[in-house]
């Protein structure tokens, strides 16, 4: 059985891009497709794979800067012919539409934010040029990721939520695979010059993570601290608006999410997540989080581990937080909820669908 693997671009480090290094682990012999390769941006150990990018990846800027790439992509993946009996497409609404000899699955993080949630993807920070081309794109888009849907012999979710969504869009009814976490607890640790007990948020630095709301809670609450660990486009905006009781680390390695994971008093998110695989990660390490009450927090957090706000907006942030403080939580039993999400069932279960299909 021949299997491939593809991906919309390995330019960062984010949570579908931990899906892809577990569906590498699943597959290892899979060759995996992608638009636009960035190792020194990505996580490290795409670069000892067999990782086959499109002709665009030829345009270095591109690599640097995915958003300009997005006119292009479409008709990229298009041109993408994959000789393998099945292919499995991690796809946030590019990679769906290449051209599979075989069975093709889609696991989808969410159908295109981009073209279904174009503002609140893009926000302020995107190129001029690339929303442009966007708008005057968005007829052929729409037809083009529909039929890019269709093409494919099984759909699987990473949510409830996106689960949802997919029957929205596409009429197609998709399994539930909730991503893994891979973030070992027990890993080594490399300490960074900050006080524990701190409140920590992990996010690219984009408009719908909303970090900017959770920075302005912490600025009503000075006698507490946060901890922003991640960037992105709008890291200065953020950064500005930043009193003294808030720290940024920038983007940090396992080694430092792993000290960061420990030595918090708790997690707090606010972005408008399809999964949201923080909570998850923080839940390993037996920390609570309080986060937002959509999407695919609605999966990763339970009452046990964590508390939820209805609005990212600073006070309701401001009140979760509190809350959070000044519960007692039970350390192991947020850790056995953590177990649930396990690397080890997630790569049981794609392997059962590859099978499925390969037999079909």
């Amino acid at each position: 059985m021949k299997v491939a693997l593809a991906h919309d671009y390995l330019t960062q480090r984010g949570g579908a891009e931990r899906v892809v290094a577990s569906l590498q682990r699943a597959f290892p012999d899979a060759p995996l497709y992608t638009s636009l390769f960035d190792p020194e941006s990505t996580f490290p150990e795409f670069r000892n794979g067999d990782v086959r990018t499109l002709p665009l990846d030829r345009v270095r800027m591109l690599r640097r800067h995915h958003r300009f790439a997005l006119p292009f992509l479409a008709h990229s993946f298009s041109a993408l012919e994959i000789d393998a009996d099945v292919a499995v497409c991690s796809s946030s609404g590019w990679a769906h539409g290449a051209h599979v000899r075989g069975r093709k699955i889609v696991y989808c993080h969410t159908p295109a934010r981009w073209l279904y949630q174009t503002e609140r993807y893009l926000g302020t920070s995107a190129p001029r040029g690339a929303r442009a081309a966007l708008s005057l794109q968005r007829g052929f888009l729409l037809g083009w990721d529909r039929r890019a849907a269709k093409s494919a012999a099984r759909y699987v979710a990473n949510s409830t939520v996106v689960r949802g969504r997919i029957r929205e869009l596409y009429d197609i009814d998709a399994q539930i695979v909730p991503p893994p976490f891979v973030l070992d607890p027990n890993g080594e640790q490399r300490a960074l010059s900050i006080d524990a007990g701190f409140t920590l948020t992990v996010a690219r630095l984009l408009p719908y993570k909303n970090v900017d709301a959770i920075v302005a809670a912490f600025a009503q609450r000075p006698e507490q601290r946060l901890v922003v660990a991640g960037s992105g486009p709008d890291e200065q905006r953020v950064r500005a608006s930043a009193p003294r009781n808030v720290t940024f680390t920038g983007s940090v390695d396992d080694d430092e999410l792993r000290w960061l994971y420990a030595n918090c008093a708790g997690l707090v998110a606010a972005s408008y997540e399809d999964f949201g695989l923080t909570p998850i990660e923080a839940a390993a390490f037996g920390k609570p989080s309080a986060v937002l009450r959509f999407g695919g927090y609605l999966d990763t957090v339970v009452d046990d581990t964590g508390v939820f706000f209805d609005e990212p907006t600073p006070s309701d942030i401001r009140a979760a937080t509190e809350l959070l403080h000044s519960t007692e939580w039970d350390a192991d039993a947020i850790r056995a909820h953590a177990a649930r999400f396990s690397e080890q069932r997630f790569i049981a279960r794609m392997r059962e669908l590859v099978e499925a299909e390969a037999r079909a």
